[in-house]
């Protein structure tokens, strides 16, 4: 039996079945030892999938789970059905019971959405390119699209690298301010030509100015706690051969 650790929950979403996973529990052991649910490493692939099974029966028991091939983009992909492909896109949403849908993650946010009323939940990938893309607008309309009212809509942003562990350099920066010179300040200065960037504040802000009232930013750093999650930038660093993703789970209420 894979067991989990108990998934992290946001209040705001408490009427809706979801959850954020870090890297504890699972049967993944090695360079991705613990709860990797990657289907793109180079883990084994029977121990991704058991860890896959055991984290949607923690969140909503007898779901399917859905997830994108992740490309990171700005493309939300509106479910109806289970699909055999996974689509290539950065969210999904739904308002059809027996699904649930996840993002994986290893330093991007993860933000999960519901509007309670309309039975509508999304689940986004949101890594500097999607944010600044839009994907969290993509998000919001394509739950509009189901019925879901923009200021019904309730948000939450799971574990990402935090400001404090995201350095950039000027290239990076300018494209920010490129889009909208008030993106200035998500950006710190750090060491010459270099700055640190708070990707959780830039995906609130865009949830914010899309009309989503109630956001939870769950502020937990991916980067520094090794035992807790999973980094692509902190295996980088290191000079790990790869990384495993943790995962984000929503559904509609049954």
């Amino acid at each position: 039996m894979v067991t989990v650790a108990s998934p992290i929950r946001a209040a705001v979403l408490e009427r809706v079945p979801h959850g954020f996973f870090g890297r504890t529990g699972g049967v993944s052991t090695g360079l991705y030892a613990g709860l990797n649910v990657g289907l793109g490493s180079d883990d084994d692939d029977a121990a991704v999938r058991a860890n896959r099974a055991a984290a949607v029966e923690a969140v909503a028991p007898g779901t399917c789970l859905l997830t994108p091939y992740q490309i990171h983009s700005a493309r939300c992909v509106t479910v109806r059905e289970p699909f055999a492909e996974r689509p290539e896109a950065d969210a999904l949403v739904t308002d059809r019971t027996g699904l649930a849908l996840g993002v994986v993650t290893a330093d991007c946010a993860p933000v999960l959405l519901a509007d309670v009323a309309a039975n509508v939940v999304g689940a986004a990938h949101a890594g500097w390119k999607g944010a600044l893309g839009g994907v969290t607008d993509a998000t919001i309309a394509a739950m509009i699209a189901l019925g879901a009212q923009a200021e019904r809509i309730v948000a939450a942003v799971g574990p990402c690298i935090a400001r404090t562990s995201y350095e950039v350099d000027d290239t990076f920066r300018r494209r920010f301010e490129d889009a909208d010179r008030d993106n200035e300040r998500f950006f710190a200065d750090a060491r010459g030509g270099h700055h640190r960037f708070d990707l959780e504040g830039y995906v609130v802000h865009r949830l914010a100015t899309a009309g989503v009232t109630r956001v939870a930013a769950l502020g937990l750093d991916t980067y520094p706690d090794d035992q807790r999650f999973f980094s692509y930038r902190r295996a980088t660093h290191r000079g790990e051969p790869g990384y495993g993703r943790q995962i984000a789970i929503i559904a509609p209420a049954g």
